[in-house]
């Protein structure tokens, strides 16, 4: 197995422990980090976001398959089971990730999914209706993102 398949592996295994700290030692200090809800973080804010997830689930489990990485790009298959804190309701999310490595660390990390089925787990009724829409996905983003900076500033005292 290559190494950065391994690093995948135990990114993973860590986030089904919900170990943050063990996560975030498999991004290098510049990585890039995109998905539906957090596009665009990089570096602290990336690995931020994983410490906050972690901290705060309940009852996540975590599934990774088909990962793969040579020595500068990677792939995996994942799935998260958990209760979207907002509403209660229980979320099953399917994600693709692509990654690029550097220096045996995570520099670019991608996580894609399909944000309407998220929204229907996640939201119920307003997820149906609304969540193929710019407003609902604006309104998703603008929450966590306002709940990672509260999460960061927090962390930084």
């Amino acid at each position: 197995m290559h190494p950065n398949a391994k690093l995948l592996e135990e990114f993973y295994a860590a986030f089904n422990r919900k170990d943050g700290p063990a996560m975030v030692a498999a991004y290098a200090d510049e990585v890039e980090f995109s998905d539906p809800v957090f596009p665009a973080l990089k570096g602290a804010e990336a690995k931020g976001m994983w410490k906050m997830l972690c901290g705060s689930a309940k009852d996540l489990t975590v599934e990774a398959s088909g990962i793969w990485a040579d020595d500068t790009q990677g792939r995996a298959h994942w799935e998260a089971r958990y209760t979207f804190s907002v509403t209660g309701r229980k979320v099953h999310n399917i994600i693709d990730a692509t990654f690029r490595f550097k220096d045996g660390r995570i520099v670019q990390h991608t996580d894609s999914f399909d944000f309407w089925r998220w929204s229907r787990l996640a939201l119920g009724l307003p997820g149906v209706l609304l969540g193929w829409s710019p407003l609902v996905h604006n309104k998703v983003r603008g929450t966590a993102r306002a709940s990672l900076d509260k999460y960061l500033v927090g962390e930084k005292r």
